[in-house]
């Protein structure tokens, strides 16, 4: 209150009176300012009675949280007034409360009556370059740097880097010039580097950051290169640039944090832990490292150390719902199958809460408790009809990859009984057809979604798939395709049926074409098996034997890749 009272005796003496700007108890948080320099000494103003009042008021408005108030007055006052205190006070409750165009007036205003102060230029630079005024907020950014100030030419750059062409060539030149009155300026390098790489111009750009000496590179320009060197196919030069950065910077969250993931990128699940584990001992308060580092762990399959990170979430009450989901599987690895559906029972609705479900039935499901899988489907769907369509879906799956399709079967129709017209359901009614070779049921519901959906990617490519591959109406099936495939294109399942129906029309190159296409984007059991077939037709048979032996490696049990081996070569193995 020492403010209010001070404001307030101001006002009872009356005349013009000497105003201290308010800025060691703000009435709304700011941020402190990046800069280390001990804050210059304001100049004090004389003000009217009128100017005052208006203050005192924007005062008692903060603090009853009328923010619309104290800045409106506190604006109003730094125009009338062009006092740099009034000015700087407007700009902060600009500033917290969001207000662009008034923060960048305020700030302006700041500094130009504060030509001295560093705070004040940067303010102005940082809310010119926000507003895509990129060369006047180059002019402020000089300023400071004339005066050995902390700049912010990374911002200035990070905010202008997806900018249009012109801009950037524009503000390019401006770095440039820059440079040659500043060289090796750090920031100004990295500013240039940036730019060049949104230019399209890596090698450029590479070229830039490695000009500058190691000693001086600020975390910025390292993670840039590190960055440009994986774009540039490099990334094995990326590591080693990380791990020699380290000991400059070591307490630097941010290169730790690039390199760690790096590591796990790279499969070095190992190290990467031990990263992670320095950043958390380095910020313990910080759970999303902490859920990182459960999570390297349970790549590394280090399922004990994940358990105790992982319930180290859950009693500080963090990352709940996915710490459960995790912690589920880490116990299910582990073979502990209580404490794996205890944890999977515990996620609540959420991201992870139908994985979660679909985990649990396959669990109990694979310890022959099908019917505790059932009433807990059952009650969920109750309890949650939102999800009631998709609990219904992981079921049937679940139930459907067992082989146990007749309980799949009766699941479905209970499902379509509730909800009948739903399209999703009638496709897995469709696919439970086709596996107990009912067409007439398949096509009948395929042929229901195409009215509903015309340009339903997927039920067109499986109608026309089922027809070149069960029937001889291939020139229906052709269409059907073709009309997927051009919605779309990339699919490689949808890639495979192109193959698929052009080897059932007898066009073997043609075939061999679109499936070389499908396996090359997705290499599962059922393309190779018909990529195989086609190079077997064709007399390739050394080669269909690589990719059919590369597919059995991966997938031993694969019914279509079984059937293919045994009428090809009189063997369902290699």
């Amino acid at each position: 209150m020492k403010r209010l009272f001070a404001l307030s005796a101001l006002l009872l003496i009356g005349g013009c009176q000497t105003l201290v700007p308010p800025a060691s108890e703000p009435a709304v948080p700011v941020e402190e300012s990046a800069s280390e320099a001990p804050e210059p000494t304001r100049a004090q103003g004389s003000f009217s009675q009128e100017t005052l009042y208006s203050l005192l008021v924007a005062e008692l408005a903060g603090q009853r949280n009328r923010f619309d108030i104290a800045l409106g007055n506190y604006v109003q006052q730094a125009n009338a007034t062009q006092d740099p205190g009034v000015a700087e006070r407007a700009f902060r409750i600009a500033e917290y409360l969001g207000a662009e165009q008034a923060a960048l007036d305020t700030a302006l205003i700041w500094a130009a009556n504060a030509p001295e102060d560093l705070d004040a230029q940067r303010a102005a630079a940082i809310q010119l370059a926000r507003a895509g005024q990129y060369e006047q907020s180059l002019d402020y950014m000089e300023r400071v740097l004339r005066r050995q100030g902390d700049t912010h030419f990374d911002f200035l750059a990070l905010s202008a880097a997806r900018t249009d062409p012109d801009t950037r060539d524009g503000l390019l030149q401006s770095f440039e010039r820059l440079l040659q009155r500043y060289p090796d300026t750090p920031q100004l390098v990295f500013g240039k580097a940036l730019l060049l790489e949104q230019d399209d111009r890596p090698h450029d750009a590479l070229t830039l950051l490695e000009g500058q000496p190691r000693a001086e590179r600020p975390v910025p320009s390292i993670l840039l290169h590190a960055r440009i060197l994986q774009v540039l196919d490099r990334g094995d030069e990326a590591l080693p640039l990380l791990r020699r950065s380290l000991p400059q910077h070591p307490d630097d969250k941010r290169l730790r944090l690039a390199y760690a993931r790096l590591l796990v990128e790279s499969d070095q699940f190992e190290a990467a832990i031990g990263e992670f584990s320095t950043l958390l001992q380095q910020n313990p308060a910080d759970d999303d490292l902490r859920f990182s580092l459960a999570l390297v762990c349970m790549e590394a399959e280090a399922w004990k150390e994940a358990i105790v990170y992982l319930e180290d979430l859950i009693a500080r009450g963090s990352h709940v719902n996915a710490a459960q989901f995790n912690l589920g599987r880490a116990h299910e690895a582990l073979g502990n199958t209580r404490r794996a559906l205890d944890a999977y029972s515990r996620v609540a609705p959420g991201n992870e809460y139908l994985a979660a479900k679909s985990l649990q039935t396959k669990l109990l499901l694979d310890n022959n408790r099908g019917e505790e899988a059932a009433t807990l489907l059952q009650r969920a769907r109750q309890s949650q009809p939102d999800y009631a369509i998709q609990l219904y879906l992981l079921e049937i799956e679940a139930l459907s990859e067992q082989g146990r399709l007749e309980l799949a079967e009766q699941r479905i129709d209970q499902a379509l009984e509730q909800f009948p017209e739903e399209l999703n359901l009638l496709y897995t009614r469709a696919m439970l057809a086709e596996k107990r070779g009912d067409l007439q049921q398949l096509e009948a519901d395929l042929r229901f979604i195409l009215d509903r959906e015309p340009e339903n990617a997927m039920a067109l490519n499986a109608l026309g798939y089922t027809l070149a591959d069960r029937t001889v109406r291939f020139e229906e099936a052709l269409a059907l395709i073709e009309k997927a495939h051009q919605l779309n294109p990339e699919d490689p399942a949808i890639l495979d049926s192109m193959g698929w129906i052009q080897y059932r029309l007898g066009n073997h190159q043609e075939a061999e074409r679109w499936l070389r296409e499908a396996f090359e984007r997705y290499p599962d059991a059922e393309i190779a098996a018909h990529l195989g077939e086609v190079l077997w037709t064709q007399g390739q048979r050394r080669e269909a034997r690589r990719i059919w032996s590369q597919a059995y490696q991966n997938e031993p049990d694969s019914p279509i890749l079984r059937d293919t081996l045994r009428r090809l070569t009189g063997s369902e193995t290699l």
